[in-house]
């Protein structure tokens, strides 16, 4: 199972991934998942590097 929680407040979003579907189907399902999620995050990185006076991103590892 897959578990996505989006925490929604005043001007914050938080995104939180994890898991993974276990499922038949090869794994598509999580791929399309990931897929996503590091789009998106690479997207924001770009944002950040042509804007950094208005947009700052820290990506930890852990």
């Amino acid at each position: 199972m897959i578990r996505i929680t989006a925490r929604l407040s005043d001007g914050v979003t938080r995104l939180e991934v994890e898991g993974h579907e276990g499922h038949l189907e090869d794994g598509r399902v999580c791929a399309a998942v990931s897929a996503i999620t590091q789009a998106a995050l690479l997207g924001l990185e770009q944002v950040a590097q042509q804007h950094p006076d208005l947009v700052s991103i820290d990506i930890q590892e852990e």
